[in-house]
């Protein structure tokens, strides 16, 4: 059977994970229709929270297997962001399989490990500036990886002046085409959060598979 699977993503930047769940499928024999949600086409008044989305796209007349919901840790922490996700799906819809897909803290974080695609993104694939990268064991515990990738990036690009800040002003492009890129058998692997969210797919997809 085709499994219909929905990914709320929290912006479009991370919509690059929609790649790795369909090789991850691809990977597991399961074949998936996957959907991505455009939520900034709903009035303002739309409420932006899981369940003010799982409500949208009810309302829209989806109809799907599996729902794949994307929350940042942030400061709230893994257990917080689980939490609000199982009350959405049991107040909105609780007959849909859902996996929680929670990076810690931030989805930059998962960006922060491959040294070779941050060069090639940075447009300056043969730079040699030592960018003193995070090891995966300890890449959760940056407070702020949104910054740090910003900050590395720039270090990559070798650039400066104007030029260094029209590359930064490209900062949403650049982080969706690391996603995009993400090696989800290399180092990321090892960092629990990424794990956690591809043995939870892999599980999910079993069960609506068969």
């Amino acid at each position: 059977m085709t499994v219909r699977v929905v990914y709320l993503c929290e912006g479009s930047s991370d919509e690059g994970i929609s790649f790795h769940i369909e090789q991850i499928a691809a990977e597991c024999n399961v074949d998936i229709v996957l959907s991505i949600p455009d939520f900034r086409l709903l009035p303002e008044s739309f409420e932006k929270t899981v369940a003010g989305k799982l409500e949208a796209v009810q309302k829209l007349g989806g109809n799907y297997d599996l729902a794949i919901i994307h929350r940042d840790a942030d400061r709230d922490g893994t257990g917080a962001r689980r939490g609000e996700i199982e009350r959405a799906i049991s107040q909105v819809c609780p007959e849909m399989d859902f996996v929680c897909l929670i990076p810690v803290t931030m989805t930059e974080a998962w960006l922060l490990l491959d040294e070779d695609a941050i060069r090639q993104v940075a447009e300056n694939p043969r730079g040699r500036m030592p960018l003193s990268l995070p090891r995966a064991a300890h890449v959760e515990n940056i407070a702020d990886p949104k910054q740090r990738l910003k900050e590395v990036l720039a270090l990559a690009s070798d650039l400066s002046g104007r030029r260094l800040k029209d590359f930064q002003k490209r900062f949403s492009q650049n982080r969706r085409r690391l996603l995009e890129q993400l090696d989800r058998n290399g180092r990321v692997a090892d960092v629990p959060s990424w794990r956690s969210f591809r043995e939870e797919l892999e599980e999910a997809l079993a069960r609506v598979s068969n």
